[in-house]
């Protein structure tokens, strides 16, 4: 199993939408999370910031993701909230949330 982090700022006036969509997240869209290899996926908001975790317990991650981002349901999905989002300077080219560096965990 692999732990991911990952954080973006949130447009302030988009957190009520923001927090309604996820409380009724798409089905089609959780069931793509599920089928990738994705459990215990959690976001956190605090003053400004969305904090997002996950454990990854595939075998190829990378041909997980590309799976999730060639599903239509979920392209619709990110359209929607990545609009509500602005993304980090320092995040690495190609990513919206910006990958973290785990730099403590408690065994």
């Amino acid at each position: 199993m692999r732990r991911f982090a990952y954080v973006i700022r949130m447009i302030a006036e988009y957190l009520p939408e923001y927090q309604r969509l996820h409380a009724n997240a798409w089905p089609e869209v959780l069931a793509m999370i599920r089928a990738c290899n994705i459990q215990n996926n959690s976001i956190y908001h605090k003053d400004g910031f969305l904090f997002a975790y996950f454990e990854y317990t595939g075998d190829d991650y990378q041909a997980d993701m590309a799976r999730m981002a060639s599903d239509s349901h979920t392209q619709s999905w990110w359209e929607l909230t990545m609009s509500m989002q602005a993304p980090l300077g320092s995040r690495s080219p190609g990513e919206g949330w910006a990958s973290m560096e785990e730099v403590f965990r408690l065994i």
